[in-house]
């Protein structure tokens, strides 16, 4: 082998590892690469989800604020049954909105969550003022004689004064106010109950405590609240304003309306038409198909109620007790169509 050939060959050894080296380079250049735009992928698909979540919050927090404001206003000039039953229902809106917010804060900013506890403290400082003048105490004043000076000076008597008319009995108590001051019906079991649009129309109707019970409201309430109902069948109205369930069981409800919120409710069945997003909390195994039950003056009360007809959000629910984005919530179902009912008689 002669000087020539052996520089020739040494040259192509180190050519070899050469293009050894640069293929080397450029697959770690092109694995950077790949890294780089799986990190980027990754900040975006995080950060899609925190603008998710915050939006979610934002309108959420919005509408459950307008509510309760809404709610208070129409304090003014109530009979004061109706005025203590509202403040109950803006106290516990208010009680779970704060928790909303406390299970949103890891997600807010400091300035998002700084907003949204100064519009808390606004709906409680409100709350309070509303209760002041709507439900003044009474006051004090010194009784111009004692009770056992009073009861010494009454004759006993097996029976009343033949001019004073004995004191019939208390109306039951229900949910914190006298039955006999509001519009429904309370304390039944299996019962055929209905009320026509005379009855109804334009005010607030309270269902409480009923078991076994077929309820047909017949016209167009301002809201409607169901308390502690067992194994009923309750259908309504087109409803102006809000429909509160609470405590139902094992029941079947149908109503337009342009909010619900339902609260500690388990196997029941929910036929709805509503304006705005349902909610649910503390609720499982309800279940919702959109409202078509129909009598003869429904087109008339949906007028009077101002709902929509056109708007339906019947499969819109949002649960307070369930924020993972992109997963649906297990507290809820849509009712398949097969099992939806198609006859109310």
């Amino acid at each position: 082998m002669d000087a020539t050939e052996g520089g020739s060959q040494e040259n192509d050894f180190t050519g070899d590892a050469g293009a050894g080296k640069m293929q080397e380079r450029l697959q770690k250049r092109n694995q950077a690469r790949i890294d780089d735009v799986e990190r980027r992928k990754e900040a975006k698909e995080s950060l899609s989800v925190a603008e998710e979540q915050l939006d979610y919050f934002s309108s959420t927090f919005k509408r459950e604020r307008v509510c309760i404001e809404e709610l208070l206003s129409s304090c003014s000039g109530a009979d004061r049954a109706v005025v203590t039953q509202r403040l109950e229902e803006a106290t516990a809106q208010i009680t779970q909105l704060q928790k909303f917010l406390n299970d949103s804060v890891l997600f807010l900013t400091q300035y998002e969550l700084r907003q949204a506890q100064a519009a808390l403290q606004k709906l409680q400082a409100s709350l309070t003022e509303t209760r002041e003048n709507a439900l003044p105490k009474k006051k004090f004043a010194f009784r111009a004689r004692s009770k056992v000076a009073d009861k010494a000076s009454v004759p006993v008597s097996d029976s009343p004064p033949p001019d004073v008319a004995p004191t019939p009995a208390g109306p039951h108590e229900v949910d914190g106010g006298a039955a006999s001051d509001l519009c429904g019906f309370f304390n039944m079991d299996s019962e055929h109950l209905t009320k026509t649009s005379e009855e109804i129309q334009k005010r607030d109707v309270l269902l409480s405590h009923l078991s076994n019970c077929k309820v047909r409201l017949l016209g167009s309430p301002s809201t409607l609240h169901l308390k502690h109902i067992d194994s009923c069948e309750i259908l309504c109205g087109p409803v102006a304003t809000s429909v509160f369930v609470d405590h139902c069981k094992n029941s079947i409800l149908s109503f337009p309306c342009q909010q619900l919120r339902t609260h500690r409710t388990t196997d029941t069945q929910v036929y709805l038409h509503v304006t705005s997003r349902a909610i649910i909390e503390d609720c499982h195994g309800v279940s919702f198909a959109p409202f078509f039950w129909s009598y003869p003056t429904l087109e008339e009360d949906y007028r009077a109620s101002g709902l929509s007809q056109d708007i339906n959000n019947w499969s819109q629910v949002d649960d307070f007790n369930w924020l993972a984005a992109g997963t649906p919530s297990p507290n809820w179902t849509l009712i398949p169509e097969a099992d939806r009912k198609t006859n109310w008689d």
